[in-house]
């Protein structure tokens, strides 16, 4: 019998995209199908569904061609709301397992709309955060990142999916922003209600401005303030 060939654009798939391919996809769905010279992750009935574990940047001239061509599409974006950090040997044995302190809010999915933010208000598309626990593997190597002293990330693996979010509109993202804002309020105020740090709350107010969820009416001190359009 001929070995099996790896479907199309499977060849280079981490074991969390796979894992979320899987989880996500309905009966009667196609996998790995070929629209407009892209390999769609899931095809349901006229539906794109593209399963997006990094950076959304890497998806620009897809969304112009197939928005531009009158098709809906929905990103699918994990984040890890809990995260395992695994260390393993040269032979992939696990050598020791620890809870990071860091834990993904929905908020994160600003980071990478930053980068499509032109694409955001375009009607047949829609952005779904599923909250994610997840593994990551990481192995030692002299010339890895210094951030982390050596230690790169082998691949990501998911555990369980906790709940999803899906954003259809504009609306919908300016929805996001935290209960508690006043009437006007600056980007360390949405850090503040928010629980997270400056760098994602100046991206939210961003998006959330670019596409004209936000504006901006003032300053307070250096500080730029905004109000909901």
């Amino acid at each position: 019998m001929a070995p099996a060939h790896p479907a199309i654009g499977t060849l280079r798939e981490g074991p969390l995209h796979a894992a979320l391919k899987r989880w996500y996809a309905d009966p009667g769905d196609r996998v790995e199908t070929p629209v407009e010279g892209f390999v769609i992750d899931i095809v349901r009935d006229n539906l794109l569904i593209e399963i997006q574990t990094r950076s959304f940047s890497s998806m620009k001239g897809k969304l112009q061609t197939l928005l531009g061509g009158g098709h809906s599409i929905r990103i699918v974006h994990p984040i890890a709301v809990n995260r395992w950090i695994v260390k393993v040997d040269d032979d992939g044995t696990p050598t020791s397992r620890r809870r990071s302190p860091r834990h993904g809010s929905v908020y994160d999915i600003f980071s990478e709309l930053v980068s499509i933010v032109g694409y955001l208000s375009a009607p047949n598309l829609e952005i779904e955060i599923l909250l994610t626990e997840e593994e990551e593997l990481r192995h030692h190597t002299p010339d890895a990142s210094w951030r982390r002293k050596g230690w790169s990330v082998l691949e990501r693996r998911l555990l369980t999916v906790n709940g999803s979010t899906l954003l259809g509109s504009v609306h919908d993202l300016v929805g996001l922003l935290p209960p508690g804002l006043t009437t006007s309020f600056t980007t360390a105020d949405i850090a503040t209600a928010a629980g997270i740090n400056r760098r994602v709350a100046q991206q939210t107010a961003y998006c959330l401005r670019e596409i004209e969820g936000i504006q901006a009416v003032g300053k307070s001190g250096n500080a730029i303030k905004y109000c909901l359009v």
